[in-house]
């Protein structure tokens, strides 16, 4: 799926860091970069644009006025070094919003966000046996983004600043906290299930007091997180249990 942007900014520098970041990505287009969000909005009724990398702080018509004046819209990632204007922007349903100077591992949150939304769209318009349609995430492993499919995730653990990414295609480490990353994961197919653990609920195979098992590993439940877990995963799969 190749995901088509156009990125709204009036600041060079700010500029070239997006269209730097988005080159990291093969599957993200550049239609158009425009320092004044008016000359825009002919492109977004022309052409398919799916999202818009949009400043707020520009001149002749600031970014949220530019929102106000769109009628259908692709998805909005802002990108602003103002932060009093979140509330009003997550009222006009924007995607997400990055506040200046941006990390590269934000961005590629929101970049997995909106890969996760479109793809969720597609299928609920046309569903697909593509397997590059599958939701998938990125995950930054040293200098390389990799693409992991949700359905093959088994369980993520903590290792302090790191997190380990267990899949059936391998073991991933990446420099990111389990928060973050439990953040990216859509609610319905993955718990966190103690402080230093979350999993995939359909990859559970058993549960013995407040263990469970996952292919061949034991994962403790914390006493926060044990009562709300148990009763997700038995209403996920309702076969399983071998508990006490």
């Amino acid at each position: 799926m190749i995901i088509r942007s156009l990125i709204i900014d009036d600041e060079p520098i700010a500029i070239e860091i997006i269209k730097s970041y988005i080159g990291e990505f093969k599957n993200i287009e550049i239609v158009g970069v425009y320092n004044n969000p008016i000359e825009a909005l002919h492109v977004i009724d022309q052409e398919n644009i799916d999202v818009v990398f949009l400043d707020i702080s520009m001149p002749k018509m600031n970014g949220l006025e530019f929102l106000r004046n769109l009628n259908e819209h692709p998805h909005i990632i802002i990108t602003t070094a103002y932060r009093e204007y979140a509330i009003e922007s997550y009222e006009l349903e924007v995607l997400d919003y990055l506040v200046k100077p941006i990390p590269f591992n934000r961005f590629l949150k929101s970049v997995n966000k909106l890969t996760a939304r479109l793809l969720m769209e597609a299928q609920g318009a046309k569903p697909t046996t593509d397997f590059d349609q599958e939701p998938h995430i990125f995950l930054k492993v040293e200098k390389k983004l990799i693409k992991i499919f949700l359905h093959d995730i088994l369980y993520i653990e903590s290792l302090k600043d790191y997190i380990k990414l267990h899949s059936r295609e391998g073991t991933y480490i990446s420099h990111k906290s389990l928060s973050s990353i439990s953040e990216e994961l859509p609610s319905e197919n993955f718990i966190r299930v103690h402080k230093s653990y979350t999993i995939a609920i359909d990859k559970v195979k058993s549960i013995e007091g407040n263990l469970i098992e996952i292919e061949n590993k034991r994962i403790p439940m914390g006493r926060n997180y044990s009562k709300y877990a148990k009763e997700r995963i038995i209403k996920n799969k309702g076969n399983l249990l071998n508990e006490e």
